[in-house]
């Protein structure tokens, strides 16, 4: 997913981000939460926000945050087409304003893929 996402970056004349390990934690919990709960959001199951869950995995002292979630693509390129052709996700992705991602990927009980795509600035991976 990383090379998809910056080779996107790279035909809009963005630079490439750095995988952040905090942040992929933080999108693998958020991802994994989703396919429990079999619901697709931005707030975990708990009440969280993406701050909230980045500073729960270790991503302190970020300037920025974004993140994208969607569900039932069964691989990355399709994941990734669909989030392309969203003007918010696109622009998620486009930003020049992150540096850093990570992502998440999980399986429902019912087989539904769950995926999650976290972006930040100035945090600590």
């Amino acid at each position: 997913m990383l090379a998809s996402v910056n080779a996107q970056r790279a035909q809009a004349g963005v630079g490439a981000l750095s995988l952040c390990g905090t942040l992929t934690t933080a999108a693998q919990r958020h991802s994994e939460d989703q396919a429990a709960h079999n619901s697709m959001t931005h707030t975990g199951s708990d009440g969280s926000t993406l701050g909230t869950r980045a500073g729960r995995a270790g991503y302190n002292g970020w300037t920025a945050l974004g993140e994208n979630v969607a569900y039932g693509y069964t691989g990355v390129d399709s994941v990734m087409t669909g989030w392309m052709n969203s003007s918010g996700h696109r622009a998620n992705i486009l930003s020049s304003t992150y540096t850093h991602v990570g992502f998440g990927r999980a399986t429902s009980g019912s087989g539904t893929e769950y995926w999650t795509q976290d972006f930040g600035r100035s945090g600590a991976c």
